[in-house]
Protein backbone atom coordinates (compact mmCIF):
# COMPACT_ATOMS: atom_id res chain seq x y z
CA UNK A 1 0.00 0.00 0.00
CA UNK A 2 1.19 3.38 -1.22
CA UNK A 3 2.16 5.90 2.04
CA UNK A 4 0.31 9.31 1.59
CA UNK A 5 1.59 12.56 2.33
CA UNK A 6 -0.21 14.66 4.73
CA UNK A 7 -0.50 17.76 2.27
CA UNK A 8 -2.13 15.02 -0.67
CA UNK A 9 -5.48 14.34 1.44
CA UNK A 10 -6.12 16.95 3.54
CA UNK A 11 -8.73 16.43 6.44
CA UNK A 12 -11.83 17.04 6.10
CA UNK A 13 -13.36 20.59 6.93
CA UNK A 14 -14.70 19.65 11.39
CA UNK A 15 -17.29 22.25 11.12
CA UNK A 16 -18.71 21.93 14.19
CA UNK A 17 -15.50 22.79 15.32
CA UNK A 18 -15.35 25.81 12.84
CA UNK A 19 -19.05 26.96 13.82
CA UNK A 20 -17.84 26.74 17.29
CA UNK A 21 -14.77 29.01 16.96
CA UNK A 22 -17.00 31.55 14.44
CA UNK A 23 -19.23 32.26 17.58
CA UNK A 24 -16.29 32.55 19.99
CA UNK A 25 -16.72 36.61 20.16
CA UNK A 26 -17.54 37.63 23.94
CA UNK A 27 -14.10 37.41 26.32
CA UNK A 28 -15.75 38.66 29.55
CA UNK A 29 -12.54 40.26 31.25
CA UNK A 30 -12.85 40.87 34.75
CA UNK A 31 -10.36 43.70 35.70
CA UNK A 32 -9.92 43.16 39.61
CA UNK A 33 -8.92 46.50 41.30
CA UNK A 34 -5.86 45.41 43.49
CA UNK A 35 -7.25 46.91 46.65
CA UNK A 36 -3.48 47.85 48.28
CA UNK A 37 -3.57 50.81 45.82
CA UNK A 38 -6.20 54.32 46.06
CA UNK A 39 -8.10 54.99 42.87
CA UNK A 40 -4.93 58.13 42.16
CA UNK A 41 -2.79 55.31 42.55
CA UNK A 42 -4.89 52.86 39.92
CA UNK A 43 -5.86 55.91 37.64
CA UNK A 44 -1.82 57.09 37.27
CA UNK A 45 -0.94 53.34 36.48
CA UNK A 46 -3.56 53.22 34.06
CA UNK A 47 -2.40 56.63 32.56
CA UNK A 48 1.26 55.47 32.35
CA UNK A 49 0.50 52.64 30.05
CA UNK A 50 -1.89 54.90 27.70
CA UNK A 51 -4.45 52.06 28.88
CA UNK A 52 -7.88 54.39 27.77
CA UNK A 53 -6.01 54.88 24.51
CA UNK A 54 -5.24 51.82 23.91
CA UNK A 55 -7.73 49.41 25.03
CA UNK A 56 -9.14 47.65 23.43
CA UNK A 57 -7.11 47.47 20.36
CA UNK A 58 -8.51 48.84 16.98
CA UNK A 59 -11.19 46.98 15.42
CA UNK A 60 -12.27 44.98 18.77
CA UNK A 61 -15.85 46.24 19.88
CA UNK A 62 -16.62 46.61 23.60
CA UNK A 63 -20.07 45.01 24.13
CA UNK A 64 -20.38 46.43 28.00
CA UNK A 65 -18.50 47.80 30.42
CA UNK A 66 -19.45 47.57 34.08
CA UNK A 67 -18.19 48.44 37.27
CA UNK A 68 -18.84 45.95 39.94
CA UNK A 69 -18.46 47.51 42.93
CA UNK A 70 -15.97 46.38 45.85
CA UNK A 71 -14.51 44.15 43.06
CA UNK A 72 -13.61 45.96 39.59
CA UNK A 73 -14.57 45.98 36.22
CA UNK A 74 -16.41 43.43 33.92
CA UNK A 75 -15.42 44.00 30.22
CA UNK A 76 -16.94 42.16 27.74
CA UNK A 77 -15.56 42.15 23.74
CA UNK A 78 -16.91 41.04 20.38
CA UNK A 79 -13.44 39.62 19.10
CA UNK A 80 -12.92 37.91 16.19
CA UNK A 81 -11.18 34.62 17.29
CA UNK A 82 -8.02 35.16 15.32
CA UNK A 83 -7.04 37.93 17.77
CA UNK A 84 -7.41 36.39 21.05
CA UNK A 85 -3.96 36.50 21.51
CA UNK A 86 -3.66 40.10 20.41
CA UNK A 87 -6.33 41.10 22.86
CA UNK A 88 -4.44 38.73 25.61
CA UNK A 89 -1.02 40.86 24.69
CA UNK A 90 -2.88 44.38 25.63
CA UNK A 91 -4.09 43.13 28.72
CA UNK A 92 -0.78 41.94 29.60
CA UNK A 93 0.93 45.10 28.85
CA UNK A 94 -1.99 47.61 29.79
CA UNK A 95 -4.00 46.43 32.78
CA UNK A 96 -1.54 43.86 34.59
CA UNK A 97 0.15 46.18 37.06
CA UNK A 98 -3.26 48.08 38.40
CA UNK A 99 -5.80 45.44 37.96
CA UNK A 100 -5.48 41.54 38.71
CA UNK A 101 -7.34 40.16 35.37
CA UNK A 102 -9.31 37.06 34.57
CA UNK A 103 -10.16 36.42 30.95
CA UNK A 104 -13.20 34.25 30.02
CA UNK A 105 -14.03 33.49 26.58
CA UNK A 106 -17.59 32.78 25.62
CA UNK A 107 -19.62 31.87 23.13
CA UNK A 108 -23.19 31.69 22.48
CA UNK A 109 -24.21 28.16 23.00
CA UNK A 110 -28.48 28.81 22.64
CA UNK A 111 -28.37 27.64 18.63
CA UNK A 112 -26.31 24.42 19.74
CA UNK A 113 -29.19 24.10 22.72
CA UNK A 114 -31.94 24.18 20.35
CA UNK A 115 -30.21 21.84 17.50
CA UNK A 116 -29.44 19.44 19.88
CA UNK A 117 -33.35 20.14 21.65
CA UNK A 118 -34.48 19.15 18.28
Amino acid sequence: MASRSPSSNPPEPDHERTELLERLHSPHHLLRHDQSKNLAEINQELEATNFWRDFPPQGIEIQSWYVMMGIGQVVTLRVPPARLRELNVAIESKAWKPFRTEFYPTYDFLPIQKKLRG
